[in-house]
C-alpha cells in the first residue's frame, strides 16, 4: 500500500506541475496578446480558463481522496495540504491572466500610448517567480523558495514605475489618454498580484519542508 501511496504522491506532483505550466502559459500569452494587439490570442487565454478550472477541481479531489484513504501524517500530510493551497494560488494566477487578456481586448483597436518596456519586464519577473515557486515545491527547495520571496520588491518597484509614468507623464498632461492609461495601470497591478501569489506559494513550500511559518516574518528569511 505504501508503494501505491508514493506513486499517487508523484502523480499529484505532476498534476500540480501541469497546473503551473498552464499558469505560466496564460501569463505569457496574455501579455503577448497585448504587445501584438492580438485578439485571437487574448480570446485563447480566456477560453482556456475552463480547462484550468477543471484541473483545479481534479487536483483538489485527488488531495481529499488521498487524505481520506491513507490518513497521512507529518510531512506527507503537509505535502498534500500544501498541494491544495498551491493549486488554488495557481488557479488564481491563471484567472489574473484572463483579466489581463480582457484588458487587452479593450485596447486592441486603439494605438498604444507608448512602447511597452516596463510591463514586459514585470511580466518576465512574474513568469520567473511562478517557475521558481513551482520548482521549489517539486524539489522541496527552501533556498529557491526564499529567492521567490526576495524577488517581490523588484515586482513592486516595476509596478510603481509603470504607475508613476502613466499618471504623471500621460494622464496628468492629457486627460484623453486616461482610458488607455487606466487599462495599462490595471495590467501592471495584475502582474504584481501574480507575484504576490507566488510569494504565497513560496511561503507554503517553506512550511511544507521545515514546518516553519515565515508569513509576516521576513526576518526569518535571513536565518
Amino acid at each position: 500500500m505504501e508503494r501505491h501511496f508514493d506513486q499517487e504522491l508523484k502523480d499529484l506532483n505532476q498534476e500540480i506541475l501541469k497546473m503551473g505550466a498552464f499558469a505560466e502559459e496564460a501569463i505569457y500569452k496574455s501579455v503577448e496578446a497585448l504587445k501584438n494587439q492580438d485578439t485571437k490570442l487574448a480570446h485563447a487565454v480566456i477560453d482556456h480558463d475552463n480547462d484550468v478550472d477543471n484541473l483545479e477541481l481534479a487536483i483538489d479531489e485527488k488531495c481529499i481522496d488521498l487524505i481520506a484513504r491513507y490518513q497521512p501524517m507529518a510531512k506527507d500530510l503537509r505535502f498534500i495540504a500544501t498541494g491544495m493551497k498551491i493549486n488554488a494560488e495557481l488557479e488564481r494566477i491563471a484567472d489574473i491572466a484572463v483579466d489581463i487578456a480582457q484588458r487587452t481586448l479593450e485596447l486592441v483597436d486603439k494605438p498604444l500610448l507608448k512602447p511597452l518596456i516596463d510591463i514586459p519586464k514585470l511580466t518576465s519577473v512574474a513568469q520567473n517567480m511562478v517557475k521558481m515557486s513551482i520548482d521549489a515545491f517539486i524539489k522541496r527547495d527552501i533556498e529557491l523558495a526564499k529567492k521567490v520571496l526576495l524577488s517581490d520588491p523588484e515586482a513592486n518597484a516595476l509596478r510603481d514605475l509603470v504607475q508613476k509614468e502613466l499618471t504623471e507623464d500621460y494622464m496628468a498632461k492629457d486627460s484623453s489618454s486616461a482610458p488607455r492609461a487606466v487599462q495599462l495601470l490595471l495590467i501592471a497591478r495584475f502582474l504584481e498580484r501574480i507575484c504576490d501569489h507566488t510569494t504565497n506559494i513560496a511561503e507554503d513550500v517553506i512550511y511544507m519542508v521545515q514546518a516553519e511559518v515565515v508569513k509576516h516574518h521576513p526576518e526569518k528569511l535571513k536565518e
